[in-house]
């Protein structure tokens, strides 16, 4: 699960998050919900160990974000909206194989997740093909792959679907319901209120780096 307690991150004079706390458990997805410069994405980079608060503390499944980052990293997927950071000149499969072995994965676990990534994303007509040949839809999928390829616990979505066709919108969606019935914690973040509506559980509203409203969507 996840815990947020009186987080807070500074850039000189400017608060981008002031004093957040919130918990994600297990099964359940948290809407992140703020217009752009809220504060999501620098919240969600502090869970994911890339950005150091200037304040307060996280955990997720009980590792501290700073003391234990390499325990964190190990816990958790990532998704980014815009582009999905391929290397257009590696296969689907390599791509997917290169963050696998970042994340510490022997060969015998790798091919297992993979061959049972690809199946389910229905990706072997072009898994090995050069990843710059592929169509936004295919290049979410192994996006998405690629970040549950270690087979995390926690999942961190940061505007996924920003720029995505419809199409390819929807598999997002689809993955984070069933990332929810395999029972991870995850958080999702946007600044479309219709969308956190339509797959988030209970809703965090952001507004200049505070919290501002809190609920189920009831």
């Amino acid at each position: 699960m996840i815990q947020v307690k009186n987080l807070c991150k500074s850039f000189k004079d400017i608060d981008a998050v002031n004093d957040i706390s919130f918990d994600v458990k297990p099964g359940e997805v948290v809407g992140l919900l703020g217009e752009n410069g809220a504060g999501k994405t620098t919240t969600l980079r502090m869970l994911a160990t890339m950005l150091k608060p200037t304040s307060g503390a996280a955990f997720v499944n009980g590792y501290n974000i700073v003391a234990n980052a390499q325990d964190v990293r190990r816990e958790i997927g990532i998704l980014f909206g815009g582009e999905s950071g391929l290397y257009d000149r590696l296969t689907g499969r390599e791509n997917i194989e290169y963050f696998a072995r970042l994340n510490g994965m022997n060969n015998e676990d790798m091919n297992r997740s993979i061959a049972n990534l690809v199946e389910q994303f229905k990706m072997s007509e072009y898994v090995d093909k050069r990843a710059g040949k592929f169509s936004t839809g295919m290049k979410q999928r192994v996006a998405i792959a690629r970040s549950i390829v270690h087979e995390p616990s926690v999942m961190l979505f940061d505007e996924p679907t920003s720029g995505l066709y419809v199409s390819a919108a929807k598999i997002i969606h689809n993955f984070i319901l069933t990332c929810r019935e395999d029972g991870k914690a995850i958080i999702f973040s946007s600044h479309s209120m219709q969308e956190v509506e339509k797959i988030s559980d209970r809703i965090i509203i952001i507004h200049k780096g505070s919290i501002v409203d809190h609920g189920a969507i009831e």
